[in-house]
């Protein structure tokens, strides 16, 4: 069959949608379906009906074009094949079913981006892809271009994605959301996870995405907890069950190294006189890990029969600060974080630093210090990447001084001339 290209506006100044036509003779219909694409009449060849590929390197938003119009014609031939294979006549209101099913169109004109963002993670989902941070992680994500497409008047289409819509991304992350340069980094790299599903699933074939370069990821400096610092927890009377309660699970993840999220994962059935037999819901392929217990995290586990006094991680955070201000932990920390080139520093006191993930950082850092191998550590973290886990590494003002101290502060004979 015979098809063609043309322009909705071919005298227009601004981007016009670009149509793909073929002839039905049986039923004398010309059949029409709108590309959604759009590109501005001087960019296209009306000779070939075609985008201008300009000189000798092709241009990259014309190439673009061409190879998403280029799936029209891709399947209407590959449909007309089929169909004379089968001996059966196509017809225009085939042709335009197959249309809507291949490329997800529902209704004329409709905007299909955030539609394929709701499938995209309801198939993650479905599938036990992803574990319940995975699954808020991306909702937050979907939020994030709702509003900057209000904020910023930036329509969001598949073919909108390029290097203009990065540049806008990035300045409302950065400048409107206030993000560093890891949260940035990171959402960054979940936005593209669905891009490459998209294109998987033939939602676009729209690839600049791929050129889209993070911003530079820096390790910020945390801080992390020492033996005298949990001693002094543990003997603290704090008059509150709250806190104490608080206090508990936060002692306990500094000595076993869990994340928040997967000490609710404990029960009598995996705990044994020695150790916890952890198996994560967040990777069916990984093996079951074999967390050591010590006299303090057995303690805590009896004495909660357990169970242990979970809260939600917010909550959590929230009240560790305030456990660690009863301690009188006041003394100022410096914390810097980057954002673009710049960065920005702040003085805070020591129990604002407090969170949840401290504790998994002591553990790492204690383990660190004490000369603990980085297999030995990740074996019971869950770390396989031995980058990843050195990034919890914490060293302070008194180890570099040790260290100096150590290897320099000894007796220097010198001749006296």
């Amino acid at each position: 069959m015979k098809y063609f290209f043309y322009l909705d506006k071919p005298k227009s100044d601004k981007p016009t949608t670009i149509f793909f036509a073929t002839y039905f003779k049986e039923e004398n219909k010309k059949f029409v379906y709108s590309t959604g694409e759009k590109i501005l009449p001087i960019h296209w060849n009306f000779e070939t009906n075609s985008p201008i590929l300009k000189g000798q390197k092709k241009d990259k938003f014309a190439s673009t074009i061409k190879k998403q119009i280029g799936r029209y014609s891709d399947l209407l031939l590959e449909t007309d094949s089929l169909y004379k294979r089968i001996n059966e006549p196509l017809t225009s209101k085939i042709l335009k079913k197959e249309f809507d099913d291949f490329f997800k169109k529902t209704l004329k004109g409709k905007n299909i981006f955030f539609d394929a963002y709701d499938i995209f993670m309801e198939e993650k989902k479905k599938g036990k892809e992803w574990s319940e941070a995975t699954i808020k992680r991306y909702n937050n994500i979907k939020n994030i271009l709702k509003n900057f497409e209000e904020k910023r008047n930036f329509k969001l289409t598949f073919s909108a994605i390029n290097h203009s819509f990065h540049r806008e991304f990035t300045s409302y992350c950065m400048d409107d959301l206030k993000h560093i340069n890891n949260t940035y980094a990171r959402n960054l790299g979940l936005f593209k996870t669905f891009m490459f599903w998209a294109m998987k699933n033939k939602y676009t074939f729209n690839n600049t995405f791929i050129e889209f370069k993070k911003v530079e990821r820096v390790i910020t400096n945390q801080v992390a907890l020492t033996l005298e610092d949990l001693q002094k927890l543990m003997e603290h009377d704090f008059g509150s069950e709250r806190l104490e309660k608080i206090r508990d699970v936060f002692v306990f993840a500094c000595v076993t190294g869990m994340r928040f999220g997967e000490l609710s994962l404990i029960s009598k059935s995996n705990v044994t006189d020695s150790e916890i037999l952890l198996k994560e819901d967040k990777d069916t392929n990984k093996p079951a890990r074999n967390i050591p217990l010590t006299t303090i995290s057995k303690f805590i586990l009896k004495k909660y029969n357990f169970k242990l006094p979970l809260i939600a991680n917010q909550k959590q955070n929230e009240y560790i600060k305030e456990v660690f201000k009863e301690l009188e932990y006041n003394h100022k920390v410096q914390k810097i974080t980057t954002r673009g080139k710049e960065n920005i520093k702040e003085e805070l006191e020591f129990y604002n630093r407090i969170s949840t993930h401290t504790a998994r950082r002591t553990f790492i850092t204690m383990m660190k210090r004490e000369g603990k191998s980085d297999k030995l550590i990740g074996r019971i973290t869950g770390h396989t990447d031995m980058k990843t886990l050195n990034q919890y590494y914490q060293v302070d003002d008194n180890q570099t001084k040790e260290a100096v101290e150590e290897v320099f502060n000894v007796e220097l004979k010198m001749k006296v001339v």
